[in-house]
């Protein structure tokens, strides 16, 4: 039985699965048991769903411990955690739960094991709720690398909303430590690019159609700028199902990157999706910040567990955000502040988040 039992509230403040992510790796790394109440209290479904079961199998793998309450539906769990072992190690949702929030559950705990890992995980890489792969592949790991955190990340399958039947192979070496993040130049937009898709039976036409309506709204507001959004079927080989979407990717002059996405759906016209992405990057683009709202949360473990003070400027604080700095804190004793940012580039919307981190480090290394 590990030393150390945290309680903790899972209906409080986003009340969902992101709660069960942040605790489940914390308690990991730190070799501290969790028992968690009320889980995904604030959803329509509450209780575990596939994929957060996934997840914190997982996790319980990873560090050979206990899960009680492991079942879909259950509303309480106890973790129980032992030592975090290297290896090769499989987490499936059997549908088309998020191979990303799988990921986000497991890299940390890996980034701390005795030795390298290797992880096939698989379900939905273009899901509803959740970052696409593209996301992880373009924002997330250059991001990540500024704390240490370097990983491979094969995309072997893409799965699509209902049937999932995606894969990634994730490959990591252990850290001895991460390193702490300052993040606080913007710079301007130099250059805007992504991909529309379709998969399956849909017609090329709808990505197409969706690049078109992207670069026509983005267009309505910044006028001189590098455009460039591939229209692409992907290869039968490469995907399981139908779906189209599209990503948008935006870089500024000092290296920060931000991306927002979208998902068609039945009965939405391609145009409208287009447009839904195009409105979402250009609003993580005008608050100045240097992350945008899907990293914002993201960022937080990694800024708890690094040895030193990360600083890293944002737009407006996301739910999300304050759910993963609510339990880093109570799991952890990484201080956070947040401040507004008072320098002429800012707006109401600009923040600072600031952290000390616990400098966790590897003892097996």
């Amino acid at each position: 039985m590990a030393a150390t039992t945290f309680e903790i509230d899972g209906s409080v403040m986003e009340g969902g699965g992101q709660i069960l992510r942040v605790s489940a790796a914390l308690s990991c790394i730190q070799g501290a048991s969790i028992k968690i109440n009320n889980v995904r209290a604030g959803r329509s479904t509450p209780g575990l769903r596939p994929q957060h079961l996934s997840g914190l199998e997982l996790v319980r793998d990873l560090c050979a411990g206990q899960l009680e309450g492991g079942e879909v539906g259950s509303t309480q769990i106890t973790l129980t955690t032992g030592k975090i072992k290297g290896g090769d190690y499989t987490a499936d949702t059997k549908t088309a739960g998020s191979v990303v929030l799988l990921m986000q559950v497991s890299l940390p705990c890996v980034l701390f094991a005795d030795s390298p890992s290797v992880l096939c995980l698989k379900g939905g890489t273009n899901a509803e709720m959740a970052p696409q792969i593209d996301y992880t592949l373009t924002v997330f790991k250059p991001m990540a690398e500024r704390f240490g955190v370097n990983f491979d990340c094969d995309l072997k399958m893409r799965g699509y909303y209902p049937k999932g039947g995606g894969e990634i192979i994730v490959k990591t070496n252990p850290v001895k430590q991460l390193t702490p993040v300052t993040l606080t130049e913007r710079g301007t937009i130099t250059k805007i690019y992504g991909r529309a898709f379709v998969a399956g039976v849909l017609p090329h036409k709808l990505a197409k159609d969706m690049s078109a309506a992207a670069v026509r709204y983005i267009r309505k507001e910044i006028k001189d700028l590098y455009i460039n959004i591939q229209a692409v079927r992907e290869k039968k080989d490469e995907s399981f199902g139908n779906g189209n979407g599209i990503i948008l990717i935006a870089e500024s002059s000092t290296g920060c990157v931000f991306a927002a996405s979208a998902l068609g759906k039945k009965g939405v016209y391609a145009d409208k999706v287009g447009c839904e992405a195009a409105e979402m990057l250009l609003r993580n683009t005008r608050h100045n910040g240097c992350v945008d709202e899907y990293m914002q949360d993201q960022m937080i473990i990694f800024m708890a567990l690094a040895n030193g003070t990360s600083r890293i400027r944002t737009g407006p604080l996301t739910l999300h955000t304050q759910t993963a700095i609510h339990v880093a804190e109570q799991l952890t004793k990484a201080k956070f502040t947040v401040t507004k940012a008072e320098d002429q580039d800012s707006n109401d919307d600009t923040h600072i988040i600031e952290c000390q981190g616990i400098g966790m480090t590897n003892a097996s290394l």
